[in-house]
């Protein structure tokens, strides 16, 4: 009898343990696999106007340098948007681009896509197209650049690059210094393009971020004329170097 009892006794807490664990893993068991847990299957939305000054030159032009995106981690459509307008003369110039961009590193994107220059005096407005391809991302030491190569309508070759660092000064103050360059392989006399480097740019903008969305700034911008584009210039009785104050609002959501 004290064997049955035994075994009976045995055999209670051999199920009973079967159904406690058995419950636990089931608890315990990982959802259904499915894309929405993944952070990189998120539409992500973002606008930045990194620029939006005014500058104390000749014209009092006022800038604007604006881009955003919508899409994933890896895959975007970028729009941006970039020009001057006088504020003492009818006269300005925007370039507008529709790129789609890809990740090729964990820092870096390859984008193509079009872009379209439209200029305007008080006689007249034109405009010409180009493709784009060009890469975008965080080099080493946190510089900030965006390279850029263009082919016009005509067939025309063009490329543009540009960097910028942004250092804390204090939790709220920033500096940033930025660099810019240009340079063409033909003429293109009617858009006041030379062959060759075609500008050079350096600035450093001070800002304080009252949020870390909106932060006005002071600074200086140096803009250079180079080789036959600064030739053109001097053609049409402008000055081929630039320097002044600048005011702004940097803003992003």
């Amino acid at each position: 009898m004290d064997t049955i009892e035994k075994s009976s006794r045995f055999a209670l807490t051999v199920i009973l343990l079967v159904l406690v664990t058995g419950g636990t893993a089931a608890a315990q068991k990982a959802p259904e696999y499915s894309n929405d847990f993944l952070m990189d299957n998120q539409t992500n939305v973002f606008f930045m106007t990194d620029r939006f000054e005014f500058y104390n030159i000749d014209g009092n032009p006022i800038l604007l340098d604006a881009q955003g995106y919508i899409g994933k981690d890896l895959y975007k459509f970028w729009f941006e948007a970039e020009g001057q307008m006088l504020t003492a003369d009818t006269e300005g110039e925007v370039e507008l681009e529709g790129l789609y961009g890809w990740a090729i590193s964990a820092f870096f994107d390859m984008r193509a896509g079009i872009r379209y220059d439209i200029a305007y005096n008080a006689e007249d407005t034109r405009g010409r197209g180009f493709a784009v391809i060009g890469i975008q991302g965080l080099a080493p030491y946190l510089f900030e650049v965006d390279a850029n190569l263009f082919v016009s309508q005509l067939g025309d070759l063009s490329a543009e690059a540009e960097a910028e660092y942004n250092f804390p000064i204090t939790q709220r103050l920033w500096g940033q210094p930025r660099v810019a360059a240009s340079v063409a392989v033909q003429n293109v006399p009617e858009w006041g393009v030379g062959s060759g480097f075609n500008d050079m740019q350096l600035g450093f903008r001070l800002r304080y971020e009252i949020k870390r969305e909106f932060a006005p700034y002071v600074g200086i911008a140096w803009n250079r004329k180079l080789g036959e584009t600064a030739d053109l210039v001097r053609s049409e009785g402008e000055d081929i170097s630039t320097f002044g104050l600048v005011g702004g609002l940097r803003m992003w959501f």
